[in-house]
Parts: structure tokens; C-alpha cells; sequence
């Protein structure tokens, strides 16, 4: 048995048009699920399937705001769902039924700070690779860096087609293979394809920080909601 339900009627029962306007809104190409441009008379799984509009997450009328931070461990995948059966971030997180989406990702291999909402305004303003919010990891290389290094994450670099914003890096540690990074986009696994750039192999990587947002004391695999104070303070830096 499914829940499936048609894609213009999950629309208007979200109160985004009428099923006639939403329609409308489907064959001009305004609407994806999971990340794909959606065709008119697609079905969906309300439950299981991520749908956009116009860039922004569409969440049922009334549903009230949940904004959770999580200490992601290495293994585990961002998505709600894994072709392969891996572990999800959602298998982490119980006692919640909101449908909860990332504010941006974490590759499989990376560990630290997400933040989960059912908030879609913020998800896509926050998530948005231009986005302006600092983003602060730990990095542990293979080998030991140097000025030359922290000067190249400074002025930029050419990966992907595309020039990344000056990001700050500070080599920590007596052996000068850990570093703390600052970025202030969010593009895929850039940190990673930014030292494969310059021949350097990353170990191990750890975000810490989104804004003001920090892990603090929050064990690997352990999750919380966010305070009100938080909650306030990254609707102001988005």
C-alpha cells in the first residue's frame, strides 16, 4: 500500500495555488522533487519526497517550525533517503515526526555541526552556495602546511568553473597538519577539492561552527533542538 499522492494536489493542499494553478506552475518548471525538475502528473510520497518551489521547501500548512543541530559522525549521508541503504542523518534522530531537512550538507566523509528544520524559507536562503554566513571547520592533512597554503585558500581558487570566495585558513597543531577553516559559501565538498588543488590529502574533516551557531560540548551522533536564542540569532545572520 502507498500514500502517493498527485504532485498538484500535495501543492495546493500546502497551500502554494488552487490544483488547476498549481499545474500551471508544474509545466513551467517551478516545481522539483528531490532535485529534479517535476513533469505534470507526477505523484509523490509526502513522507519520503523532498518538494521545491520556486527554490523554497514546500512543508504542509500549519506545521509547526522545528530547528535541530546535530553532530553528524563520518558514515553517514545528509540525504532522507539512500538508494544503498546507508545511514541516513534522520535514522539519528528520534521522537520528532516533522519532516526535516538540512540547511546545507555534509558530504558522507565529513563529520560536525548540521542543522536540520522543516523551516523552508530559511533552509533555502541559508543553503544557497552564495550565501554569506560564515562556515568554520577543523581540517587534518597528510602533510604539514604552510604560508604558501593559507595564502591560496586567501585569494581564491579555480575549481568546478568557478572562483571560490577568499576563505581563511590557520594552521593549529605542533606538526602544522590540522588547520581551521573559514569559509564563507557553502559549495560542494569545497574544502576537499580545494586541497586536492594544491596535492594535499585530507584525513579528516570536522565543521564546528555555522555563524554563531557552534557544536560546543555536543557528542558525535548525539542531537538537540536549537534554543529560542539560537533559532533568533540564524534567522538574523540569514
Amino acid at each position: 500500500m502507498t500514500n502517493e499522492i498527485r504532485l498538484q494536489k500535495y501543492l495546493a493542499d500546502c497551500g502554494i495555488a488552487s490544483r488547476r494553478r498549481a499545474e500551471e506552475y508544474i509545466a513551467a518548471g517551478k516545481v522539483a522533487i528531490n532535485g529534479q525538475i517535476a513533469q505534470v502528473g507526477a505523484k509523490i510520497t509526502p513522507d519520503k519526497d523532498e518538494v521545491v518551489f520556486e527554490g523554497v521547501l514546500v512543508v504542509p500548512k500549519g506545521e509547526e517550525h522545528v530547528y535541530i543541530m546535530l553532530n553528524k559522525p563520518a558514515g553517514v549521508i545528509t540525504s532522507a533517503s539512500d538508494q544503498y541503504g546507508r545511514k541516513t542523518v534522520l535514522d539519528l534522530i528520534e521522537g520528532v515526526d516533522a519532516r526535516l531537512f538540512s540547511i546545507g550538507r555534509l558530504d558522507y566523509a565529513t563529520s560536525g555541526l548540521l542543522l536540520l528544520t522543516n523551516d523552508g524559507a530559511l533552509t533555502h536562503k541559508l543553503s544557497h552556495p552564495r550565501h554569506g554566513s560564515n562556515k568554520t571547520y577543523i581540517a587534518k592533512v597528510a602533510a604539514p602546511l604552510d604560508e604558501a597554503t593559507s595564502q591560496a585558500f586567501a585569494d581564491g581558487m579555480e575549481i568546478d568553473g568557478y572562483t571560490t570566495r577568499p576563505a581563511e585558513l590557520s594552521i593549529i597543531g605542533a606538526d602544522k597538519k590540522t588547520a581551521k577553516i573559514v569559509l564563507y559559501e557553502g559549495r560542494n565538498r569545497q574544502i576537499r577539492k580545494m586541497f586536492e588543488a594544491l596535492g594535499i590529502r585530507v584525513v579528516s574533516l570536522k565543521r564546528t561552527a555555522m555563524g554563531s551557531i557552534a557544536i560546543g560540548g555536543l557528542k558525535v551522533g548525539q542531537w538537540r533542538h536549537l534554543t529560542t536564542k539560537e533559532v533568533a540569532q540564524l534567522k538574523k545572520e540569514g
